[in-house]
């Protein structure tokens, strides 16, 4: 296996023009492309011809939106059917008085961690209130990936679609990992615009790591290539963002910035999914 695709949605009609209905059409400006609808069955065979495992992500922000879930179950039939292909991560509406039972719920399933959108489900997660869920996660050995940083989704919108970044600041996630030191806590997409925030974080706690998915490599601040080079080369993982990129597109841009590093493509995201 050359490499393990950490951040993949599953780019189904029922996910776009469900969940995503509204936000799409602000998502492709944003990542300049359009986002490609496929059948499950569809999406094994691209990532197997890439020779990579899909993380396949769940999706639960019923509370804050009003829309439909991705269900976790939904995400556990896939990996069943294409277990070459895929494994995957839950999804946890931290509103839910069901939440806790959820995350248990998601270790019997199988799946390796918990995400969370900050900025779409309209929490802060250094609001101690949703820390049992985090624990959680630490209890059943589950991962805790968070979307930080900007959002193609909502941008360039009026009021961002009511969506509030501050939700996503990356230091919001300091507090819940000092808390949880037992409990890897995944950062995606680097948290631009306070990377440096990020990265200081991660250097102060080794159970922090970071997720370069939904930027194109070569769009990918210099400060970050340094540390994903070096004193962090242990504690970044590859993702996609797919359907909004491309995995195969992200792949060649790091073969062309020799950034194709097996730590970075596969070793890390290896160890903290338990693959």
């Amino acid at each position: 296996m050359r490499a393990i695709d950490f951040h993949v949605h599953l780019p189904t009609p029922d996910w776009i023009d469900g969940s995503m209905a509204g936000y799409v059409e602000a998502a492709e400006a944003y990542f300049r492309s359009s986002v490609e609808r496929q059948s499950l069955d569809e999406l094994a065979a691209k990532y197997r011809a890439l020779d990579v495992r899909a993380v396949l992500l769940a999706w639960d922000a019923e509370t804050a939106t009003g829309r439909p879930r991705v269900p976790n179950e939904t995400v556990a039939t896939a990996i069943a059917e294409h277990p070459d292909a895929f494994t995957g991560i839950g999804s946890v509406d931290p509103h839910k008085d069901s939440a806790v039972d959820e995350v248990a719920r998601i270790a019997e399933l199988g799946l390796r961690g918990v995400k969370f959108h900050p900025s779409l489900q309209a929490f802060a997660p250094d609001d101690e209130r949703y820390w049992p869920v985090f624990q959680a996660c630490e209890r059943h050995g589950l991962l805790a990936l968070f979307h930080t940083g900007t959002s193609g989704i909502g941008a360039r919108q009026p009021g961002g679609q009511g969506i509030r970044l501050d939700y996503a600041h990356p230091l919001k996630l300091d507090s819940v990992a000092a808390a949880f030191p037992q409990l890897t806590v995944v950062a995606a997409h680097f948290g631009w615009p306070w990377h440096m925030d990020l990265i200081a974080m991660a250097l102060h706690k080794t159970n922090v790591y970071i997720d370069i998915s939904g930027w194109s490599p070569k769009r990918i601040p210099a400060e970050v290539i340094r540390e994903l080079r070096g004193r962090l080369s242990s504690q970044f993982v590859w993702g996609s963002d797919f359907p909004f990129i491309a995995p195969d597109r992200c792949l060649a841009e790091l073969d062309e910035l020799d950034l194709a590093l097996p730590a970075l493509l596969h070793d890390n995201a290896a160890r903290v999914l338990r693959l």
